[in-house]
Formats: structure tokens, sequence, C-alpha cells
């Protein structure tokens, strides 16, 4: 006999799961806590310095918060992505010490790693130090006719019709907000966007939130929280594919059909693979502005890593987004690697990739997706957030497309952060987008 839990009961449940899944998200991208720890620290406190300053670092290792004494310790200190330009070993008297790093004569950032080995285990720890950061200059250019590209590409777009379906999924509603499954027709016939669209059930008009995703494949879950705050929010996957599917599915797909999307097709500007993304993005904008819910006017874009990068690229092609919150930007500035430099994530062009990658029209077709050249077109205000010590999206190409906008914009640093977020981001960038959204 199938029982049937209350609503109440089955919603305490359905929490209960939202609230382990989101812990276990958040654990998986910070870094897992260890008995022993490996603190590195620059000795300025904003860890900022001026080209040329030398800038010494503290390795201290801690066992249950307290120095270990007489611990080995290789340390390596290197432009970001870049190869060492000094390594050391030595054996911490009093499980700490103050070590010279250099310093750079060109802005950008020295990160030093330090390796700490007790009981044969293995620790590792980081801190980059940046040198006029805010002096970053990009490495790419704006193709000739990158607006011409973008203004056809989206025309094209608009005359497909949007072919919108919803699907409730009860399942997931609350009590004051209603879940839907949706999908749109995208940039050509028969390709299609995925999302989850959650609306506050109580009748009246709502400003909107697009989130959009970081790498990869997965399900997705909607954000309910916002729409009980009196948002409507859309949270869409890029890869054309239903959004409610088991995580395997989508595991074997960045196995097979999506490995290394980032590189599909990108010796050709018209048919790379983020084409369909950022137009994607555009579409989703598109059925937004179809909701009856919807106030017609606030609309803000938000996302991290790959959607730090879809929330630059958003606002600069749709002018109908009024904000944006960026977390650590990817895909910029990539052809950084060309000229010495960490170029942004997926790395198109370093060392490892650049037999496969660097060849002219690859090169050629990245400045037409690379994030610098829409943060140069942002006119709306963004709020941006990210730290010094990410390996994934380094700072310097990060602060290549930040350095860049002439619109409003505001930075949170949380300097220590790696390719994760503190809560404290969080609560700084989420109410000012609320505020902004729900401004009268």
């Amino acid at each position: 006999m199938i029982q049937t839990l209350p609503r109440s009961t089955f919603f305490s449940k359905y929490l209960c799961f939202c609230l382990l899944l989101l812990w276990c998200v958040r654990v998986a991208g910070q870094p897992t806590e260890k008995i022993v720890k490996v603190v590195v620290a620059p000795d300025h406190a904003n860890w900022e310095y001026k080209t040329g300053e030398p800038v010494k670092f503290t390795i201290t290792v801690l066992q249950y918060g307290h120095p270990l004494p007489n611990v080995k310790v290789k340390y390596e200190v290197m432009p970001e992505k870049m190869s060492a330009t000094k390594t050391e070993t030595l054996t911490l008297a009093n499980g700490s010490k103050v070590v010279a790093g250099g310093t750079l004569k060109k802005p950008g950032f020295l990160r030093c790693m330090a390796t700490a080995t007790v009981e044969g285990k293995e620790y590792i720890g980081l801190a980059t130090a940046g040198f006029d950061p805010l002096k970053i200059e990009p490495t790419t250019n704006v193709p000739a006719d990158f607006q011409a590209f973008w203004d056809k590409a989206k025309a094209e777009a608009a005359a497909i019709p949007l072919d919108a379906r919803m699907t409730l999924l009860p399942e997931r509603c609350i009590e004051t907000v209603n879940v839907y499954h949706v999908n749109i027709q995208n940039f050509a016939l028969n390709t299609r966007v995925y999302g989850i669209l959650c609306v506050p059930k109580k009748e009246g008009k709502y400003p909107a939130i697009l989130k959009v995703p970081g790498a990869g494949a997965r399900p997705y879950n909607g954000d309910v929280a916002a729409a009980e705050k009196g948002f409507i929010t859309l949270e869409i996957g890029i890869h054309g594919v239903p959004v409610t599917m088991e995580a395997s599915v989508y595991n074997n797909l960045m196995a097979g059909a999506l490995r290394n999307y980032w590189t599909h097709g990108l010796d050709d500007k018209d048919q790379y693979y983020y084409k369909r993304v950022y137009l994607g993005c555009v579409r989703a904008n598109d059925f937004i502005f179809t909701l009856p819910q919807f106030d017609g006017q606030n609309l803000g874009v938000t996302g991290g890593s790959q959607g730090g990068a879809l929330s630059i690229v958003t606002a600069a092609l749709d002018n109908r987004v009024k904000y944006l919150v960026a977390y650590y930007p990817a895909l910029s500035d990539l052809t950084g690697y060309l000229h010495d430099r960490a170029g942004g994530w997926p790395h198109l062009f370093s060392k490892e990739n650049y037999a496969f990658n660097g060849k002219k029209d690859k090169i050629e077709t990245s400045k037409y997706y690379d994030v610098v050249n829409f943060a140069r077109l942002l006119k709306v205000p963004g709020c941006y957030s990210w730290g010094f010590n990410d390996e994934t999206c380094p700072p310097t190409s990060m602060y290549a497309a930040y350095n860049v906008i002439k619109a409003p914009k505001e930075l949170y640093l949380a300097l220590e952060t790696g390719h994760w977020t503190y809560p404290e981001q969080y609560e700084k960038t989420n109410p000012w987008l609320y505020s902004k959204l729900q401004k009268k």
C-alpha cells in the first residue's frame, strides 16, 4: 500500500534534502578541513603591493591550532599559473618562518605555495600577492566586427519562435511558490534552453533574476528561497537538455558528448559552442518578459565562474538587464598565456593546451567570446566578488575584465578564497541585488 505523506511532513523532508544538497555543494567547493593546516600570508594586510615593492610571505604550519615545530616545508614562488621563480626546502624549527617572495615589475599576481610533509602526508597552503591589480590591462583586443557579429546573431535568434513549454513540479512547490520545469527554443530551430522557474504564488508583479550556471552539466533545483522573498527566478542549464534528470546522466554526458565542450567549434566563430550559450541566456530573458507575473522592468542576472562570465555577457548583450552580480568570472582575457601571464578558464592557450588550440583561427575566435570584450560594453551597475587565491580563474584574468568596465561597479574581495565563496560574500551581494531590483 502506498502511503501519502502529509504536506507538512513532505515539505519538511524536502527542505531537509535541499539544505543537505546545498551543504554538500558548499563542502565540495571549499577546501576540506584537515588536522594539519599550512597557512601562508603576505606581509601586507590587504595583500596588495606596488610594482617593484618586495613581498614577504609568512609560512606557518598548524596542528590543532598551534605551530608544529621542526616540520619540513617546500615552498615555491611564481607568477600565477607560470613556472616557479624561486624554490626552497627548509625546516620550520618553531613551526613558522618568513621568506622573501621577490616582486613583480608589471601589474599582476605573485603566488607562494607551501607544501608541508607531516608523518608522510603532504599538506598544501598558498597565498597570492597582488601588484597594482587595478592597473592590469587585458591582452585580448576587440575584433572590428565584434558588435556587428553579435547584433546579427541576436537578430537571427529573435526571429526564431520562442515555443515556451512549462511543466509544474508539484513535488517542488511550496505554500508560497510554484516551481516549473521550463524549456524554450534557443537560437535555432529545434535547439532548446531548459531551466527551473520559481514564481511567487501571491498575485502581483515581481522583479526577476536570471541565474546562469557554472561549468559542467548537472540537475538544478531553482532558487525557491529568492522566490519566497518576492522574486521570479529562472535557473538555466546551457546544454539543451532537461535539468531534472539523474546526476549520472550528466556525468555520462560530460564524459562523452560534452567532454571539453568549451573547445567545440573553436576554429569558427559561428560554430563555437558558446554561441548557443550566450544567445541562450538572452533567450531566457525573452521568456521572462512573457511571464504575466513579471513587472516588465526589473531584471538582474547572477552566477559564478562560467556563470560569472555569463552574467557579464548577458548584461552586455541584453539592455533589458538592469543589474548583475558576478563571482570569479571565467572566460576572461583568454589570450593571457600568449603574453607570458595567466589567462582565464578554460585555459585554452596554456602550455598544456597550446599544441591543440594555439592556432590563428582559434585565437581569433576566442576574441568574440572573451568576457573582457563584453565587459567593455557594460552600461549597468554590477557587484563583483572573488579572491586572490583562485587557481581556476586567475585574478589576473578577472582584473583584466573588471578594469575595463566603465559602468558603476563594486568589488568585494574575499582575499584567501580560491574557486569558492564564503557565506559573507553572499551576505554582501544578495542584499545588494535584491535592494536594487525591489527599489521603487
